[in-house]
């Protein structure tokens, strides 16, 4: 063989080695995880009176080092960015009796700058303003690299985080959204999805609306005459099809946690940001922040609860009461949730053999 060659041969194979250990020094042992729920930050429908102070630039502040230090921040939209002046495509007489929440369109990049890169589209909002409001806000998502699921045109997002493949998929019980109450299609979803990534995450929005809802049940959740779907189940469910982590949101109340199989199911994260026409009233007004850490399994490694409130017409707080953890403790008696998981009064997580 012929020296230069074999100089070549080496120095190829010293490449390799280098270039393999580049690439695992990038990857991470663990993945951080924050989530919280609902967010509508304000809507100029149908007028620009429900925007918040000094155009909304503020809303994340007091907030802000507990969402954009986690590789993964999610959270659910609730409603679409569209700064465009359309009417509603809901019917109502009254648009001052109409819950259609519409955000400027460069309030898109708030949520970036607060540290999202993961939102859910799947609830009863996304279609306030028809195909055009997704149509802008999936636009205005992808400017921002902000990664999001739900809708028919949109089943699942597929990301890397830090040498990490990541999946997510959203579901609800309304139109033009992955259906929570189709679970041979969720499952169908989750199990291909499973198959191409390390981690899938998975979102709903599901289950009754309300105080009469707190407690978690193995049943068929019905509000103002519509399945809201089973949330118990359901999370279950995508579990044993692959999920690794599922985050519910929608009742606007907090839910308990709940662990399955080594995997963290949150059953309502609250309302977390939601300004001007929500009832923040007593529960309604306080929320948790999650923060998880994941192995490469998928399964719980550490996690802890920030406690925030909402203030004012809407603007999320720390909350020093700590009323979101103490809500969750006595949540968790439930005889339903799997107890290996135990919320301490600092809100850190004991896991229970």
């Amino acid at each position: 063989m012929d020296m230069k060659f074999k100089k070549f041969i080496i120095l190829s194979i010293i490449l390799n080695i280098f270039n393999l250990n580049v690439l695992k020094s990038q990857e991470i042992d663990f993945l951080t995880i924050t989530a919280v729920g609902d967010l509508m930050i304000g809507t100029n429908y149908p007028s620009k009176s429900y925007l918040p102070p000094n155009d909304g630039k503020q809303i994340f502040d007091n907030v802000f080092k507990y969402l954009n230090n986690s590789d993964i921040t999610f959270g659910n939209l609730e409603g679409v960015i569209m700064s465009e002046n359309i009417p509603t495509t809901k019917r109502c007489s009254d648009p001052k009796k109409c819950y259609a929440f519409r955000m400027p369109d460069h309030y898109a990049k708030y949520f970036r700058d607060a540290g999202f890169n993961l939102l859910s589209i799947a609830n009863n909002h996304i279609n306030d303003f028809g195909e055009k409001g997704i149509d802008n806000t999936v636009k205005l998502l992808k400017q921002e690299n902000i990664k999001f699921a739900g809708t028919h045109n949109y089943p699942i997002a597929e990301f890397n985080i830090n040498g990490w493949k990541i999946g997510f998929c959203a579901f609800s019980p309304n139109k033009g959204t992955m259906s929570i109450n189709n679970a041979e299609e969720a499952i169908t979803l989750v199990k291909s999805l499973k198959q191409k990534v390390d981690i899938v995450i998975v979102s709903f929005h599901g289950g009754g609306e309300g105080k009469n809802f707190e407690q978690i049940n193995d049943q068929i959740e019905y509000y103002l005459g519509e399945n809201r779907g089973n949330p118990y189940q359901f999370s279950r469910n995508m579990i044993d099809a692959g999920a690794d982590i599922v985050f519910g949101h929608g009742p606007h109340i907090t839910r308990a946690i709940d662990m399955y199989k080594g995997k963290i199911i949150s059953y309502s994260l609250g309302n977390f940001a939601t300004y001007g026409r929500f009832d923040l009233s007593g529960i309604r007004g306080f929320s948790p922040i999650i923060k998880l850490k994941i192995n490469k399994k998928g399964n719980l490694v550490s996690g802890n609860i920030i406690s925030t409130k909402q203030i004012g017409d809407g603007i999320p707080v720390i909350d020093k009461k700590n009323q979101a953890i103490i809500k969750l403790q006595d949540l968790m008696k439930n005889d339903l949730i799997n107890k290996k998981i135990k919320i301490n009064d600092d809100g850190s997580f004991d896991l229970i053999n």
